[in-house]
Order: structure tokens, then sequence, then C-alpha cells
């Protein structure tokens, strides 16, 4: 990898315009802070982990599915993956069901021969994770009920909420009978008006989960590594130059990466194979 200055460099995906500006306001923060810092933008997360495996990068902003990706390429490879920090946002959280209310869909067993509207299909909290707590409950997708995807920005897993408000909306046209979202997304479809106030009754939620995290490999340079570690836990919420950025981000703390948070998402990939054949592909590449 050529770097200019010692750069340390960044992998992320542009899954909406203001990634551009986010990445440009921490690049300018961290060469204040005596960091060289840059960043590489990939249209999609499978560009993204294989870039980083062809040493295009030192650090993946990966989503929860692009670091299980990296993290079986690398075992594959004999090689190692860490997760080095993730947003307090990305930790702990749920998906929930959602139905009508007063609707033909009161519980989990009542999706049974119904319309279950999902996000797109690489999307972690809106579609692998809700589709494998209902396989776990004995609910097949596909032969107990029909699932409905709403493949908006496919590439992306979910990253927007595109593919959950088309669901919610496909929802509110009774086009499904149910749908599976982020539980956020749902308190925030019903404060918007895409969901109508008090007219829908989340019938469970999902275990707890992670989202996001900061990925190196065995390769990252360690100095570098070590030093945007250091500046990202010193960023202070109550710091008026830094809080623009951590709110574009949508954090408020940077905290120590985790990996047990990913637990369901690795039985969800087990149980469909969601990203084998991609697997394949970039271990056969080397």
């Amino acid at each position: 990898m050529t770097t200019m200055n010692n750069e340390l460099l960044i992998g992320a995906v542009a899954y909406d315009p203001k990634v551009v500006t986010i990445w440009e306001g921490f690049r300018a923060w961290f060469y204040e802070h005596d960091l060289p810092f840059d960043f590489v933008l990939y249209s999609n997360y499978e560009r993204q982990v294989a870039g980083h495996f062809a040493g295009q990068y030192h650090v993946g902003w990966n989503s929860p599915l692009a670091w299980l990706q990296a993290e079986r390429i690398a075992s594959r490879l004999g090689r190692k993956a860490e997760a080095i920090a993730m947003r307090d946002t990305d930790m702990d959280l749920t998906s929930a069901f959602v139905a009508k209310a007063g609707g033909s869909v009161s519980s989990l067993d009542d999706i049974r021969g119904k319309k279950l509207g999902v996000g797109a299909k690489d999307s972690p909290q809106a579609t692998l994770i809700p589709l494998e707590h209902l396989a776990a409950a004995g609910l097949t997708p596909g032969e107990d009920f029909e699932v409905v995807y709403f493949d908006k920005l496919v590439g992306k897993h979910g990253d927007h909420v595109g593919g959950e408000r088309d669901a919610a909306q496909a929802l509110v046209r009774d086009e499904v009978d149910a749908i599976s979202i982020l539980d956020a997304n749902h308190l925030l479809f019903v404060r918007e008006g895409t969901l109508p106030q008090g007219g829908t009754n989340v019938l469970a939620q999902t275990a707890a989960f992670d989202h996001c995290n900061f990925t190196i490999l065995d390769d990252a340079p360690n100095q570098l590594v070590t030093r945007f570690k250091e500046l990202l836990m010193s960023q202070s919420y109550d710091d008026p130059n830094v809080r623009p950025l951590l709110d574009l981000e949508g954090l408020k703390q940077w905290k120590d990466g985790r990996t047990e948070g990913y637990a369901q998402l690795a039985s969800a990939i087990d149980r469909f194979g969601t990203i084998d054949r991609f697997v394949e592909e970039v271990v056969a590449k080397g």
C-alpha cells in the first residue's frame, strides 16, 4: 500500500451524500491533531471488504455484515480481523415486528400464511436478523410465510432507512400484513408520520445486537491505528468543534469495539448462506 506522509487510510461506503461531509470533517479534525488521515469511498460493502484484503486502506468502517465478511475471509486466509471501535449507538439495538393495530396479525404466530415486509436482502436489522428470529421460532421464511423484500440500495447493507420506510408504507397500504424494521426506525416513522400515531402494534422484538465497527486486519500500521483510536476516544460531545461531526455520524461517544453482539447475524448467515459466495470469491484471490 502506498500512502502519503505516513497517512492512515479509512475505507467507507458512500450510502448517502452526507458521507463525504462526514469524512471531510473528520479528515480536517485529525490533521489538526497531527494525524495525517484520508479516506477512500466505495459504492458498496463488498467492494470495500475486498479492497481491504487488497491493501487499499488500513481501517474499514464496516457494517455488521461487512464485519462478518471480513472476519470469515481473514480466518480462511489464516489472518486476523479485529474490531477496534464503535459508536455508543451501535450497541444493543433491537428490531421490531410491527403490524397494524386491530388487524389480523396480533402475534408472531399470526404471521404464518401471511406476507412479511422486510428491508433489502442484505440488511442485518430489517431482514437477516428478523428472519433468523422467526426461523429459530419455527417459522420458516418462504414456506410458513411470504417474504416481501424492499430491495433499496442493495450492497449498502441497510445503512439507509429507504427499504424500511418502503416496507412501512406498504403496511399502511395493506400490501403486507406485518413488517420487520429497526425498533428505533419504528419510533422515527411514527414521529414523521410514515406510520400513523397509535396505528401499529409491536408484536415482538429480537434480542439485542450491535451494528457498525472500525475493522483492522493484522497488517495494519500499529502506531497510526493506536493514535487514531486515542483521538477517537478523546472526542467529546461537549466540544463545539466535534459535536457537528458526531451528530452527522449519529453518536455521542466512541466505545471500544466488541464482537459478541454479532451472534444473531452470524446465525442468520449460517442458516441462509448469505455471504458464502462472496467469501469464496475473495479467498480465491488470496
